[in-house]
């Protein structure tokens, strides 16, 4: 399973409609996660660093539109406080 991660322009973030998506907020923590949906997000704030099971690690900051599929099991690290939009589909 692939964390998908991109840089987009602010055309791609209007046909995605992110600025309609729900905020979700996290001060600096460690957490066990699993991804029961596939998840978009785009962080507006923060860094994170995400270790999947297989001991792979993907960093996360602001910028980033991030996709989780479905069942990934990961840690999340919260380096700096997220702030971030993110679609459940």
């Amino acid at each position: 399973m692939e964390i998908k991660v991109e840089r987009p322009d602010e055309k791609k973030l209007e046909e995605l409609g992110v600025k309609n998506w729900p905020i979700w907020e996290k001060e600096v923590s460690e957490f066990d996660w699993y991804y029961d949906t596939n998840e978009t997000c785009f962080f507006l704030e923060g860094k994170v660093e995400v270790t999947t099971e297989d001991g792979k690690k993907v960093i996360v900051r602001k910028g980033d539109l991030v996709t989780f599929p479905k069942g990934l099991k990961c840690r999340w690290k919260v380096i700096e406080p997220v702030r971030k939009h993110y679609n459940l589909f």
